[in-house]
Formats: structure tokens, sequence, C-alpha cells
């Protein structure tokens, strides 16, 4: 079954990405525009979060950083997906969490504090563990399979490019943010929306541009998406539970899991250094996780809220 379903597939690890240079560089200053605005909303209070609740704290970037990336890994090995479908999953499994993560988990009545902290230490933090967890899960992976012309993850222009769209801005953002409190108290919630709507707007344009490949596959990838995004909230809400955490912890934790910055991943896609022509499967889940995510985290907060209501009125 599984291998009639994958060699439908096996056709996205030849297909060559439509994006010009110029689409490149607008993709480029989004991110950095996007981290940059991360950064403004980082404040002391969120370091201080750590000594307040540092169980939770500690258990949601396990869950980001480690158990995700790992069973990911797990997934791939055993279903044996094409080689670009599989990339593309470690690679959305190594980034931080996404900007809505905080508005879900204020809608699902969650921690809204501890999401607030993880997702400004999970950006800082995938400066170093989203190179190093996809350099580290990719490569083994592909060491494991069988291949003519072996696939080699170029680690230093994966760190380089990292440091460069992500570390430089969020830097940035936090000098500014220190340096004018009162400006960025103004600024920041203008900023945090144009970042949601440009970032979208990136997605968009990363699909249009290869749209009829796109529209080919989409609803072949839709399924592995959806599970592999299921298996991202199960793996926050399990080790959340297993902990013992507190029932507002454990909906920000699984939702700070099973929201992933795909807009990150798409920036190493299309860096022609790190990926070579070919391998369109890995943009075409990172793309299909950044317009899947928001609606299945919606969906699930929402509906969180609504449990959270009844029990309120019935008690």
């Amino acid at each position: 079954m599984f291998e009639k379903y994958n060699s439908l597939l096996l056709p996205l690890d030849s297909i060559k990405l439509n994006f010009n240079e110029t689409g490149l560089t607008i993709m480029n200053i989004t991110i950095a525009f996007v981290m940059f605005g991360v950064a403004l909303g980082i404040k002391r209070e969120h370091f201080l979060q750590i000594s307040k609740n540092p169980k939770s704290v500690i258990i949601g970037l396990i869950a980001q950083f480690l158990l995700l990336p790992a069973i990911t890994y797990l997934l791939v090995i055993l279903f044996k997906f094409p080689i670009s479908i599989s990339l593309g999953m470690l690679l959305v499994a190594s980034c931080p969490g996404g900007n809505v993560s905080n508005f879900m988990t204020s809608l699902a009545k969650g921690n809204t504090a501890l999401s607030v902290t993880l997702t400004a230490f999970s950006d800082l933090l995938s400066i170093i563990m989203t190179p190093l967890n996809f350099v580290f899960w990719g490569e083994l992976y592909i060491n494991t399979l069988p291949l003519a012309n072996p696939v080699e993850i170029p680690w230093q222009h994966v760190f380089q490019t990292i440091i460069i769209l992500m570390g430089i801005p969020l830097t940035a953002g936090l000098w500014f943010a220190r340096r004018f409190p009162e400006l960025t108290e103004k600024i920041f919630k203008p900023v945090k929306w144009i970042s949601v709507v440009a970032f979208l707007g990136f997605i968009a344009g990363a699909v249009i541009s290869n749209f009829a490949h796109f529209m080919n596959y989409f609803i072949l990838l839709l399924p592995i998406v959806f599970f592999h995004n299921i298996i991202a909230f199960g793996t926050g809400n399990a080790i959340a539970r297993t902990s013992f955490l507190p029932i507002l912890d454990r909906k920000t934790i699984t939702i700070e899991t099973g929201i992933q910055n795909s807009g990150i991943a798409l920036v190493l896609i299309f860096n022609k250094h790190i990926f070579p022509d070919g391998y369109g499967g890995i943009a075409f889940i990172a793309a299909m996780w950044g317009i899947w995510h928001i609606a299945s985290g919606l969906l699930l907060s929402t509906w969180w809220a609504k449990r959270t209501k009844k029990q309120e009125i019935k008690t």
C-alpha cells in the first residue's frame, strides 16, 4: 500500500522549483523582518519566567528541539517516503515554534506567559538548534539510503544562512527594544501583524510560483502534512501529560510543539548553496505546513476554548 503511494510521490525528487532572485531577496527580507518583530517582543520578564516555571519551560523546549525531530526521523524511516518528502519533514521539525502560537494559546485559554517565553527562547535557540538538528537527523537519514549519487547537506551554509537571516535580525531587535523602549511599545503590535501578513504572503508567493506542481501533488501531500502535524501536537501533549504539568501548561506546550515556523524552512530550501536543483517535495512540505498548521491550530484552540467554557458553566 505505502509502496504504491510513495511511487506516486517519487517524481517530486526531480522537480525543479521556480523561484527567481528577486523572489528570493524579498523572501529573505520578509523572514528577517519577522525575526526583528519577534525580538521586539522579547522582554526581561520572559527570562524571569524560567525561574518561576522552570519545569514547563524545559519540557516545552525538549518537546520542540529534541523529541519532535527524533520522532520525525523514526517516521521517515518507517514509512520510507521519497527523499525530498523526508528531508522536508525533518527540516520543518527542526524549526522553532510559529509566530501565531501565542494567539492560539490565548484563544485556547492556555498559559499565555509560558507561550510567549517558549516562543522567545525557541527563536533564540533555533539559531543553533535548527541547523544542528537538520544537519544531524538529515545526514543520519541520508546515510540509511542506498543512493547512487550521495546527497550532502552543506552544514556550513545552513548555519551561515540561519545566522544571517535570524541571528542578526534577532540581535538588532533586542538592541532596538532595549535602546528605544517607548517606541518599541508603540510599534510592536503593528510590526507583529505586518509580520504575520508578510509571512502568509511569502508562502502564497512560493506556492503561486510553483502552482501547477503544487496542485498536482496537493492531495497526495496533505495526508502526510496532516499526520505529521498531529504527531507534533501529540508529542507536546504526551510529554506535558507524563510530566504531570497543569492543564494550562499542557495546552501551551501542545500548541507550541504543533505550530512550526516553516518560513525558516523555506528560506533554507530556496538557498541554492544548500539544496541542489530538484527535490521540490521539500518546499511543498514546508509550504503546506505553513498553511495547514494555522488551520489545525485554530481548530484545536477553538475546541479547547469551547470545552473550557462548558466546564466553567458547569462549575
